[in-house]
């Protein structure tokens, strides 16, 4: 869901928001949602989802466009995107490790990705930033901005020092999480949820908050 509203936020776009419990689905949301999951767009009575559809929907209806003009850069922008679930699953494993011991496997697992787009943030935008394409906020961002500011949140207990090779991958983020489209992204109390989640699944970081 925050993708999209990242997206809404960046756009400028009036919008409201419907929180819903995902152990406890309501089936009204059911009934709009094929695949259950979060987010659902709803836009004159016609249900959009899956976060992708979501924000290429309102990238081709809503001015100003996040996605470059240039259409080989799109395409490269896309591919990037569709590299998320890679970087995510693999940064999960640091993020919901169960022990220390499981920490410290799971940090050997994402330096792969991390390379990737440490070289793709030098590579692709030629310019100093500070997001993915330059000053202004893209549907890169919105995809992974997400993922960054959980783990940015999870970081500061673990302090793996994971992103501390990656000085393009580390300015990225902080300037992700920084942004105000992120912060208003989520609800106010959405820190505090999330680290109720880590200690509710028992992870290491979780066990380090109760310490």
């Amino acid at each position: 869901m925050q993708r999209a509203v990242i997206v809404l936020r960046a756009k400028e776009v009036d919008f409201e928001i419907t929180y819903i419990d995902l152990r406890n689905k309501p089936d009204w949301f059911l009934e709009i949602s094929p695949h259950g999951k979060v987010p659902v767009l709803d836009v004159d009575d016609q249900p959009l989802f899956e976060s992708n559809a979501i924000a290429e929907y309102l990238d081709e209806t809503v001015e100003p466009r996040l996605h470059p003009e240039d259409a080989i850069k799109r395409a490269r922008n896309r591919a990037w995107t569709d590299f998320v679930p890679d970087f995510s699953r693999q940064l999960g494993t640091v993020t919901y490790a169960r022990s220390k011991e499981a920490l410290e496997e799971a940090i050997e697992k994402p330096p792969k990705a991390l390379s990737r787009l440490e070289e793709a943030i030098e590579n692709e935008r030629g310019n100093d930033g500070p997001f993915f394409n330059g000053d202004k906020l893209c549907l890169v961002d919105a995809s992974y901005a997400p993922f960054l500011q959980r783990f940015s949140m999870v970081e500061r207990i673990i302090q793996s020092g994971l992103f501390n090779e990656y000085p393009n991958l580390q300015a990225w983020t902080d300037a992700l999480v920084g942004n105000e489209c992120v912060i208003n992204s989520v609800a106010p109390e959405f820190e505090e949820v999330f680290m109720g989640g880590l200690k509710r699944r028992e992870t290491y970081a979780g066990s380090l908050m109760q310490a």
